[in-house]
């Protein structure tokens, strides 16, 4: 026989089970300890009986004591509650307060011979038992518990015993096993009721999730557990599903918008190839003027196309873990550096303001790209011999890279697309000036990445102020909501 295969049933009955175990261990400390308690009082009672009957038949001669035990036990009848006496005295009829359960001579004539023969085998048996305790089979009565207790005298053993009818103490056992059935089917019923409660609200949400599994494993990518109200190891795995969808959602949009962008930004390269292929192709016989004319145009078009996936490729791992390499960047030099790097082939004033010795925790190759995107940007959209200032501000726990310039600015309105990707504003920062337009969302990429953010404001010299603000110590997870700036630069 296989067991249930699903989850329900299998905590149903295991709840089951586990009650069973408890009433069974129940019952039997239950049973036994009653037993036990019903038996010690009898033999109590039996050997205080007992001692009763040898005080009371303590003559010297074999008849005084059978005489002294006669009276005794005249004055004890036998009763249900109350136990069966003997006396047995070497050479003399046995003395007993119940002699017709005794007597091994004068069966009543209404019983068959066979009958006469089992009770007068049954009261020997009792006369003739060992000293101590054991259990009998007394005629007319029943099993019995008796006591025997041997006196050597003169004349031979005396032998004195007193008997109890076990049914009183069986009928109490019985009625405790029928209380513990009554109560154990009761239990039972109530722990499988519990049991598919229990079962129903711990396999409820991952009957959920499998259904929310399916849908995904179709194509879905929206459904959520969206479990609340519980404080449990089901709603944590509830919670780790959710965001186990949430990454999946991202990566899968971040592939989407990666293969939208791409196709996007690489069908006009694409086109200008093909296009001075086709008309190279039509003349039979180029001129070597026309050949290098179209080997440079191809160059170039396909230089952006190489820029453009390498920047498509960055921001599609931007948010993946192991994306910063972390380490302490002494900034007086590593801005310097950056500055001198730029200077031969800018064509601009390219300042670089005094830098207090300050050591931040950032990925230095990821830093300095994004700052060269904001000075190319700033060389870019401003007049040769135009200026570009870089500066470094603290700001409490945080770090502030400013980029200035005298150029045209950001209008206010446009501030907060100019990061997006792809985002041209006018036609001064179009394709022949700017490149694709991916150059400010690497630099908020990366500045999220860092647990940072960076924002556009207006600069003291007339044009724009990049400002990237990063934590001190890397913080890899999206920065809170900023306010407007203030001390930057005014709008």
């Amino acid at each position: 026989m296989s067991a249930p295969a699903g989850l329900r049933p299998r905590i149903t009955l295991l709840i089951c089970g586990v009650v069973a175990l408890c009433l069974l261990v129940g019952f039997l400390a239950v049973y036994r300890g009653t037993a036990t308690t019903l038996q010690g009082r009898t033999d109590r009672g039996l050997r205080d009986d007992l001692a009763d009957l040898q005080r009371s038949a303590h003559g010297p001669s074999a008849a005084q004591r059978a005489e002294q035990a006669q009276t005794y036990l005249a004055r004890q009848p036998y009763r249900a509650t109350t136990h069966v006496a003997f006396v047995v005295i070497p050479g003399r009829v046995p003395v007993t307060n119940e002699p017709e359960l005794l007597v091994t001579t004068g069966r009543d004539a209404d019983d068959t011979p066979a009958e006469r023969r089992q009770e007068t085998i049954d009261a020997r048996a009792v006369l003739g038992a060992p000293a101590g305790f054991s259990r009998r089979v007394l005629p007319g009565v029943g099993p019995v518990r008796l006591l025997v207790a041997v006196q050597p005298t003169g004349e031979g053993q005396v032998r004195f015993g007193v008997a109890e009818p076990v049914e009183p103490v069986e009928r109490a056992e019985s009625t405790v096993s029928r209380a513990f059935l009554l109560a154990g089917a009761l239990g039972m019923a109530a722990a499988l009721l519990g049991g598919l409660l229990v079962a129903s609200r711990v396999a409820a949400p991952l009957r959920r999730m499998a259904r929310v599994a399916a849908r995904v494993e179709a194509g879905d990518l929206g459904p959520r557990m969206g479990l609340s109200g519980r404080r449990d190891e089901v709603q944590v795995l509830a919670h780790a599903f959710d965001q186990m969808l949430d990454r999946l959602e991202a990566a899968f949009a971040r592939q989407g918008a990666f293969i939208a962008d791409a196709s996007h930004e690489l069908r006009t390269p694409l086109t200008i190839v093909r296009g001075q292929l086709e008309v190279l192709a039509m003349n039979d016989h180029p001129s070597a003027e026309e050949v290098r004319r179209v080997k440079d145009m191809v160059s170039v078009e396909i230089d952006r196309m190489s820029r453009l996936v390498e920047d498509l490729v960055v921001l599609s791992h931007a948010p993946d873990e192991g994306f910063l390499r972390l380490e302490h960047i002494d900034l007086p030099g590593f801005l310097t550096g950056i500055c001198d790097g730029l200077r031969p082939t800018a064509d601009r004033v390219l300042e670089l303001t005094p830098v207090p010795p300050l050591v931040m925790e950032a990925d230095p190759d990821r830093l300095a790209q994004s700052l060269r995107n904001l000075l190319r940007n700033a060389i870019v959209h401003t007049e040769p011999g135009g200026l570009v200032r870089l500066g470094v501000r603290e700001h409490g726990d945080r770090i502030w890279f400013l980029v200035d310039d005298d150029g045209p600015g950001v209008p206010v309105a446009d501030r907060a697309r100019v990061f997006d990707r792809f985002a041209r504003l006018d036609a001064a920062r179009g394709r022949d000036r700017g490149g694709a337009g991916l150059g400010l969302s690497i630099v908020q990429a990366i500045a999220q990445a860092h647990g940072g953010e960076a924002w556009v404001a207006r600069s003291p010299e007339g044009g724009a102020r990049f400002v990237l603000d990063l934590p001190r110590t890397a913080a890899p997870e999206p920065a809170p909501a900023r306010p407007a700036p203030s001390s930057p630069a005014t709008a």
